[in-house]
């Protein structure tokens, strides 16, 4: 909406908050360690009821290792879901009574055996908003050096190799960062970079 005199009100950071809908019940479908669903109906201005099925999982960290040359350093991860091996940052979720900034440092170094000098937020995103409240905080690790204290689990099956970010680029051109936690900090990354930011 515009003011009289021509200029613009409008906050293009965000849009106007919609009120949130009236929760005629909610009923729990699921628990476990890892992850729970609930099945909640809500009213509709029109007075229909609505069923969301709400997938909750705890926050999650991403994180970009830049080593002291300038290099990316990324993880080649098999994912079971869909049984694919592709190219990742260090990500993993924040454990309870942990700090976002303290789970990317544990990530870092379990999954690629690196330390960090410092660390820097960038903005944090929600993965799969239509369906869970789940937010994944993001961080660029600067000044990364090995350490070698790389700790898996079980279950994780990677590599660690070192990218130039030019390297890196031409995967993300190429479309070939399929994970959502690497292609979009990546981009932030190059951003701020860029920006001079960094």
């Amino acid at each position: 909406m515009s003011s009289s005199d021509g200029a613009d009100e409008r906050d293009p950071r965000q849009p106007p908050a919609f009120e949130p809908f009236e929760v005629a019940n909610s009923k729990r479908i699921y628990d476990s360690p890892w992850c729970g669903l609930r099945r909640d109906e809500v009213i509709l201005r029109s007075d229909k009821l609505q069923e969301y099925h709400v997938f909750e999982i705890s926050d999650a960290v991403t994180v970009v290792p830049v080593r002291t040359d300038g290099s990316l350093v990324m993880v080649g991860q098999y994912r079971y879901p869909h049984g694919k091996t592709h190219w990742e940052f260090p990500a993993g979720r924040v454990d309870q009574g942990e700090t976002p900034l303290a789970a990317a440092a544990r990530e870092l170094e379990e999954e690629t055996g690196h330390c960090a000098g410092r660390f820097v937020p960038l903005p944090g995103f929600y993965p799969t908003g239509g369906i869970s409240a789940h937010f994944a905080h993001t961080f660029v690790a600067l000044d990364c050096e090995a350490s070698g204290h790389q700790q898996l689990d079980d279950s994780e099956r990677l590599i660690v190799q070192v990218f130039s970010v030019e390297e890196a680029c031409a995967l993300l051109d190429e479309g070939l960062l399929e994970d959502a936690f690497t292609a979009l900090p990546l981009f932030y990354y190059l951003r701020w970079q860029a920006a001079g930011r960094l």
